[in-house]
């Protein structure tokens, strides 16, 4: 027997083998009908925007000191005491001294403001997640294609981490309380030291008009409420996981005339993406704006020449 006639009993042998067989019709698109076309294309991860509130500064009390209010009186001080005057004998005086409050003793609040402290902590903006990495095609592969002997690793995508400070209250306001002193005057009044003899007559005592402050109001406090404040933060959070290919339906070769990839071709020039010319012709520069615009919009990465997938189609607005 010829080594050309072994092999090719050997691959009949394989063909027909039930193995071979499920492996190729698991590899297919499913429920396809005629007409239709379909090509293999990369599934991105699906993410969703979670937005919160976070607490930056807490809140606390503001205390206002509304001072004291004094009023002004007046009042007759006697400076000289009466005394009775002898004609034969006069009488001798002598000076003293004393003290007169003039204003009452008070007190006085004084405020003391609170003391923060900032505060870091690390807030998650993106979780961990997993993608598949497409390896090398093993050398001995006995297959055809050498897509079915690629090795495919699931890698592991760090969280990423943001850094927020915030002012915490370490020490709240307060307010202390001062003690004032009353304030005197000295006045000086004289007094009858040896009164007269003999004829007695009555000398009638002085005054003197002194003004002094008083305590009308006393010094309070009110409260005033500051609001805490927040920071908004946004983050992306994974919805469902991608990583993988899955076979989605394409523009067939038969139906992607030139006229119909220059409408695309202007699709993707409106959003933005630069195309290269507009020539009806699915080059490497239309080939890259298309990929960008999936990958922008999170649908399924692919294109194999002329061939699309319709969901891109569709967000391109193109019939």
């Amino acid at each position: 027997m010829s080594k050309k006639l072994f092999f090719s009993l050997i691959v009949g042998l394989l063909l027909s083998s039930p193995l071979f067989i499920q492996a190729q019709s698991g590899d297919l698109p499913p429920d396809a009908r005629p007409g239709q076309c379909y090509a293999k294309c990369l599934v991105p991860d699906e993410y969703t925007t979670v937005t919160e509130q976070i607490l930056t500064k807490e809140g606390s009390t503001k205390i206002e000191v509304i001072p004291a209010k004094y009023t002004t009186v007046t009042e007759q001080v006697m400076v000289k005491e009466p005394y009775n005057v002898l004609k034969v004998i006069p009488p001798s005086y002598t000076t003293v001294t004393e003290e007169i409050m003039i204003k009452e003793p008070s007190s006085k609040l004084v405020p003391t403001a609170a003391v923060y402290e900032t505060v870091t902590e690390q807030i998650m903006v993106s979780p961990s997640t997993t993608k598949w990495v497409k390896g090398k095609a093993t050398p001995d592969c006995v297959s055809s294609n050498p897509n079915d002997c690629r090795v495919w690793c699931l890698k592991e995508v760090p969280a990423e981490y943001r850094t927020v400070s915030r002012k915490v209250l370490s020490s709240p306001a307060s307010v202390k309380e001062i003690e004032i002193p009353a304030e005197y005057k000295t006045v000086k009044r004289t007094v009858v030291q040896n009164p007269a003899q003999v004829t007695e007559e009555t000398v009638p005592a002085e005054y003197k008009t002194i003004s002094r402050k008083v305590v009308s109001e006393p010094a309070s406090t009110s409260a005033r409420e500051i609001p805490a404040e927040y920071k908004t933060v946004t983050s992306r959070q994974l919805v469902s996981a991608g990583g993988f290919t899955e076979w989605r339906e394409v523009l067939c070769e038969s139906n992607s005339s030139n006229a119909y990839i220059t409408q695309i071709q202007r699709a993707l020039k409106d959003r933005g993406y630069d195309p290269g010319p507009i020539d009806g012709v699915i080059g490497t520069q239309s080939r890259a704006a298309i990929r960008k615009f999936q990958q922008d919009n999170g649908l399924a990465v692919g294109v194999e020449g002329r061939s699309i997938p319709y969901e891109t189609l569709k967000a391109l607005g193109v019939q």
